[in-house]
């Protein structure tokens, strides 16, 4: 199951999927522009598909965009439809008089009053906060932050906040999503970004792994790598050379019971020997949060591959 099908979509749009084979020679089909187009045969399926992109509208000189909104966003709880009162300057940059910053301050006012509807509508605010927070922290791609935002949206519906602190669904979102998407970050460095404890996190995510049904894929040694090897600042080729370790771990079992920090940390270590680089066991283990003992015997293991 792919990592997009553990979401929900809520919006009201008429979301039409086109045919993925060919009718006449069974080829793979593709969208070029508005029309579907077979890739051997090059027959047209579809044309003129209704434009589902934004409509800006074009002043004299140059792009208006003054009659569209903002773009809906699951980040918010209102999607991003809500209404933001300004301060001391209009929408032209003009200054505010001093009558109508009072008539703002009270507007503003009251909107903050009025913004949550319900106990669990303000839940939902201050858990996507955490979310947004947590994913700008670890330096998440925007998509990202928009696939946690829209898994605790769904475990919130899912009752999964109840009898469980706020801060411990939205890490727990977060955890999910790298892992559904093969990021590759440990619950240490998430939790680290959090404000609550990486036991809490893990009550949390295993809840939702079950309720939920998420699809997410063992953690290897090779998508611990990457974070090894730009904090330790190492050549290309001792990167290849350590993937290739790992690989060739994965396929002979010495991994299996293992974790995957420590697997790493010995093919870093024995690249980084082979290729004559000087680099130290407590270095590595620092960085992959192992003991020196744990580097050595992956290591001892990796040599018998070898040999």
């Amino acid at each position: 199951m792919a990592t997009s099908d553990i979401y929900t979509t809520t919006f009201d749009e008429d979301i039409q999927t086109a045919a993925t084979d060919c009718p006449d020679c069974g080829s793979s089909v593709r969208q070029a522009g508005h029309e579907m187009i077979c890739e051997d045969c090059g027959v047209i399926l579809e044309d003129q598909q209704l434009d589902r992109g934004p409509d800006w509208g074009r002043s004299e000189r140059r792009e208006s965009k003054k009659r569209t909104g903002a773009p809906l966003t699951p980040t918010r709880h209102d999607r991003g439809l809500s209404t933001e009162i300004g301060y001391n300057r209009d929408g032209n940059g003009n200054t505010l008089s001093s009558k109508k910053r009072r008539q703002l301050n009270r507007l503003r006012r009251e909107q903050s009053r009025s913004q949550w509807q319900s106990k669990a509508e303000r839940n939902l605010g201050y858990g996507l906060g955490e979310v947004r927070r947590i994913g700008a922290s670890l330096g998440l791609a925007e998509s990202i932050r928009n696939q946690a935002c829209m898994l605790f949206r769904r475990a919130q519906s899912e009752q999964l906040c109840q009898g469980r602190s706020l801060e411990a669904v939205a890490v727990a979102s977060v955890y999910a999503t790298t892992r559904c998407n093969g990021l590759g970050r440990s619950r240490a460095e998430i939790a680290a970004c959090a404000r609550c404890d990486q036991g809490r996190l893990t009550n949390a995510y295993d809840a939702m792994n079950v309720e939920l049904q998420l699809p997410t894929q063992p953690i290897s040694a090779a998508d611990r790598l990457p974070k090894l090897t730009t904090e330790l600042e190492v050549p290309d080729q001792v990167r290849r050379r350590a993937r290739e370790l790992a690989q060739k771990a994965n396929e002979a079992g010495i991994t299996i019971g293992c974790r995957p920090s420590g697997v790493a940390a010995g093919c870093l270590y024995l690249a980084a020997e082979q290729a004559g680089l000087d680099l130290s066991q407590r270095r590595i283990t620092d960085v992959a949060g192992t003991s020196p003992n744990t580097l050595r015997s992956r290591r001892d293991e990796l040599l018998g591959i070898e040999d």
